[in-house]
Parts: structure tokens; C-alpha cells; sequence
């Protein structure tokens, strides 16, 4: 296990190295168990921690909220808004005030130029700062998907299909923050990965490059293809979600719901469960749209692991805030 991690950052998955990533998980399983028995874990008692979001979430704030309260401390929710940030407050000074009041601060931010922002705000705080999504990275979405697939598959990832598919979920333009993290962190621990998407949904080339890259380093796979069908052959785990063409329409919301509708049948159903392996599972970093990402009858199936997925946020979120906000010692 990897100790001295007070204070450390999580801004993007890629900053962390698998030794202080699996210290992560073996944290939250201890915690998740002590939580299933009812124990008390107040390992952050009389700390805060602040979350800021310029946008709105479920999962993500109460993951949050809920943990730091098992854990003994705090949650301040702050927007923009509701505090001087949209009357031009820097980051610096936002951090320098708030890290001499609470413990760590996490931050949702998908605008263009979220994670930017983000840096900004870690280059001057002295308390850890979390990426709680951005334009680029969802670090603690990731995360508690990596550590699901772990308990499901038993710890034995290696060699194993993992699927990160499109979907034609046209309301509105996605970010491409969940497909980053999942091509580049999953190949890091043994997953052979797949990313399929119709031509004109590509990810940023750069992310492209650090995925073919970690697969290459860590001894796993990485392809790219353009039909769902092909993707879910042999997959051990289908994780599919959409997002805009950011790459092909940059931030123009009504070309990129166009594109979207133009690329109907990208859903998860019954018959494309069917041709993954037999002990396939299903997975969305949530909410998924009903009946037009994926089928009800999979989504409520048996293959579907959707809410211990979710509920795993917390535990690893509580395993996060302990580590890097509190004065855990991890003993080999």
C-alpha cells in the first residue's frame, strides 16, 4: 500500500499511480464493510469538506455529503452563484479564503475550460482539491466503476472485454469527461478495452494517444470501432453512454443534437447483452435515459450492476476524503 497521501490532489486519474489507486480500493472495501455492519468510521470527525458545483448532480453530491457525514465530518454545498465566484473571484483567492476554513474542496466543473479552472484552483490551495467532473475527467466516477467491476469479477481483470460505447441520447450534448477516464484508466488494470462510437463522435486525440499508450505499458488492449454490434462481441462488461461531437462541432449544442438524432439504434438491449460473454454485465455512470440508451429490461435486469455501481460512488469517495483529508496510516 502506498502511504503519505494527506494533501494530495485528484484532478485526473492519470495523477495517481495504480499503487495509491488499489491503496484507494482497499480502503473503501474496508469502509463499505464497516458500513454494511453499522460500525462507526468517524476517521474525518470535526472536518469539512466543500463542494462546489456550477452544475447540478445527485449521485456526485450525495456521495459526498453522505460520506463525510459517515466519516465525522462536514459538507458545505457552494455554486458560483452563492458565492462571489460569479462576481469574478479568482480561483486564488476563493482557495486561499477557503482552505483556511474547511479540510478539502471538490469541484464540478463541465463548462469548456472546467478543468483549467480546476488547476488553477489546486495550484494555490493547500488542502486537496477533487475533480468531481469536468470537461475532461471524471476521476470519482471511474474509480467506483473500476472498483465494482472488481468485486463482480472477482478481482480478476486481467484479459477481460471492457466496452465504453456512444449511444444516441439526443436531448443534449454530453461532455466527453466519463469516455476520457474510462479508456485511459481501465487499460491500466489489465482490461482489454473497446471504444466504439459512429465517425464523427472521436474522443480528444490526445486522450486517444494516453489510452493506446497505458494499454501498451500495462500489457492490455485498446481499439477503436465503429459499430455496436462488433463492440459487444465477447464483452465482459458493456458500459455505454453518450456524448456530443465535440471534435466535429465544438460547443455548438444545436449542430451537435443534430449529429446525435442522425445516429439512431445506439442502445443497449436485450439481444446486444446477449453477445457478450455469459457472466456480462451492464453499467452507466448514471442517469441513463430510459429506453433510448438502454432498454428498461436491461437496465432492471440481472445483468444490470447500475445502483451498487452507484452506490459505490460513496464508498470510494469516503476512501478518498480519508486518505487525502485525514491521518489514515496504511501498513504494508
Amino acid at each position: 500500500m502506498q502511504t503519505g497521501m494527506k494533501g494530495k490532489h485528484f484532478l485526473c486519474e492519470q495523477d495517481w499511480t495504480n499503487e495509491e489507486l488499489e491503496t484507494l480500493f482497499k480502503v473503501a472495501e474496508e469502509l463499505k464493510m464497516r458500513y454494511l455492519l453499522g460500525q462507526e468510521t468517524e476517521i474525518l470527525k470535526n472536518k469539512s469538506v466543500f463542494m462546489l458545483f456550477f452544475e447540478e448532480s445527485t449521485r456526485t453530491r450525495n456521495a459526498f455529503e453522505c460520506g463525510i457525514t459517515q466519516l465525522g465530518g462536514h459538507a458545505n454545498y457552494l455554486t458560483p452563484k452563492a458565492t462571489q465566484i460569479d462576481h469574478g473571484e479568482t480561483p486564488k483567492d476563493t482557495i486561499n479564503v477557503l482552505g483556511r476554513m474547511g479540510h478539502g474542496v471538490g469541484v464540478r466543473n463541465t463548462l469548456v475550460g472546467g478543468h483549467k479552472w480546476m488547476e488553477e484552483l489546486a495550484k494555490y490551495s493547500k488542502i486537496p482539491v477533487y475533480n468531481m467532473q469536468c470537461d475532461m475527467w471524471h476521476p470519482t466516477q471511474s474509480v467506483a466503476d473500476l472498483f465494482t467491476i472488481k468485486e463482480k469479477f472477482n478481482n480478476e481483470l486481467k484479459g477481460r472485454k471492457f466496452v465504453i460505447s456512444w449511444t444516441s441520447a439526443g436531448k443534449y450534448m454530453r461532455p466527453l469527461s466519463m469516455a476520457h477516464s474510462l479508456v485511459t484508466l481501465m487499460p491500466r488494470f489489465g482490461l482489454d478495452v473497446t471504444l466504439a462510437h459512429p465517425k464523427g463522435f472521436e474522443l480528444r486525440p490526445e486522450v486517444l494517444e494516453m489510452a493506446k499508450q497505458n494499454a501498451e505499458r500495462y500489457g492490455s488492449k485498446f481499439e477503436v470501432v465503429n459499430d455496436m454490434d462488433e463492440a459487444c462481441e465477447g464483452a465482459d462488461i458493456i458500459y455505454a453512454k453518450g456524448w456530443g461531437p465535440i471534435m466535429t462541432v465544438g460547443d455548438d449544442e444545436k449542430a451537435g443534437v443534430e449529429m446525435i438524432n442522425q445516429n439512431p439504434g445506439w442502445i443497449v438491449d436485450s439481444r446486444r447483452m446477449a453477445l457478450g460473454s455469459k457472466d456480462a454485465i451492464y453499467m452507466h455512470c448514471m442517469p441513463a435515459d430510459r429506453d433510448i440508451e438502454v432498454t428498461s429490461e436491461v437496465m432492471d435486469g440481472p445483468q444490470s450492476v447500475l445502483y451498487d455501481e452507484a452506490e459505490n460512488r460513496m464508498h470510494t469517495i469516503k476512501a478518498l476524503m480519508a486518505l487525502t483529508m485525514g491521518n489514515v496510516m496504511c501498513r504494508r
